[in-house]
């Protein structure tokens, strides 16, 4: 049996699967109702001793063996897990990380095409997701497979394009020190924005209720920004890695908000690109709705099945 966990600031996801990659057992858990993650895994496991891997992505900066996540208190140590959980090998990595790896798993239904470009095989892909932050990896290919390279991508800094968006950039400034792309592109992003546009504090699944209502102009309007936002950052990172092999958007912000919009500024400031402009059309541009892609990945590196084409 393999275990594989995806660590994030609002929810975490665990699961067992047999050698065959089949999923036994799987549950979702509020990551904020557990002081420590260790709790949370002896809950989940009841006993269960002698697994064989674990990996686990997890929402923040890693060397592999130790990780503090970045929103919460949450810091993992694999020689511990292992020692406590027996289990034999315990790897930690980012959460888009496994993520990426997770990208072979996924079903079509759960793949939207936004621009079918002109897609390269042999050329790198890129993975942008916002969700309670912004994640980011690039896969890179590497005899028949992809070596994927993570980062902290979504803390760059905010790159406005229009007057609009640079005075949201103030705002930032103004209330943060510093505005990152992730400041703007996550569910906190959106609730920000939503105050940069006079609204009240509002919770993120709020303002996408009220999206969803098409009732609130001040939520519409932010959903606008946000996309354009979006649009310009995939592009700049596209850009950034020559992304011939296909710009995937995750996370659950983007699974929400994106289907059911027009996605028209998010193309056009995608393709935005002054010079090199022409280089856009040919980017494939995807949008991944399965929620589980970072459990996936991670279930596959526990089985020592990295990321495949």
């Amino acid at each position: 049996m393999f275990l594989g966990g995806d660590l994030g600031g609002t929810k975490t996801l665990l699961a067992l699967a047999d050698g065959d990659g089949r999923i036994r057992r799987q549950q979702r858990y509020a990551s904020a109702e557990y002081g420590d993650f260790a709790d949370m895994l002896a809950d989940f496991l009841a006993g269960e001793r002698g697994l064989r891997a674990a990996c686990f992505g997890l929402a923040g900066p890693t060397d592999g063996r130790t990780a503090q996540l970045t929103y919460l208190p949450w810091r993992l140590a694999a020689d511990d897990l292992g020692r406590r959980f027996a289990i034999a090998r315990v790897m930690l990595v980012n959460d888009f990380a496994a993520a990426a790896n997770g990208l072979p798993h996924v079903a079509p239904e759960n793949l939207l095409t936004l621009q079918s470009g002109d897609p390269d095989a042999a050329a790198p892909r890129l993975l942008i997701g916002p969700g309670t932050g912004l994640g980011v990896a690039g896969l890179l290919p590497e005899g028949n497979r992809y070596r994927v390279v993570a980062g902290e991508g979504g803390h760059f800094g905010f790159a406005p394009q229009t007057p609009e968006e640079s005075e949201l950039s103030r705002w930032l400034l103004r209330e943060n020190g510093r505005a990152t792309a992730e400041d703007v592109l996550s569910g906190p992003g959106l609730a920000r924005i939503y105050r940069f546009l006079g609204g009240p504090p509002t919770p993120p699944e709020a303002i996408g209720a009220a999206i969803g209502r098409g009732d609130d102009p001040l939520a519409l309007a932010a959903r606008q920004i946000w996309l354009r936002c979006l649009g310009g950052f995939a592009g700049d990172l596209a850009l950034h890695w020559l992304a011939r092999g296909g710009v995937y958007l995750a996370g659950g912000v983007a699974a929400r908000l994106l289907p059911a919009a027009d996605c028209a500024p998010l193309l056009e400031a995608f393709h935005a690109k002054r010079e090199h402009a022409g280089l856009m059309p040919a980017m494939p541009l995807h949008l991944v709705t399965d929620q589980e892609l970072g459990l996936k990945g991670a279930l596959a590196l526990a089985a020592d099945a990295p990321c495949l084409p």
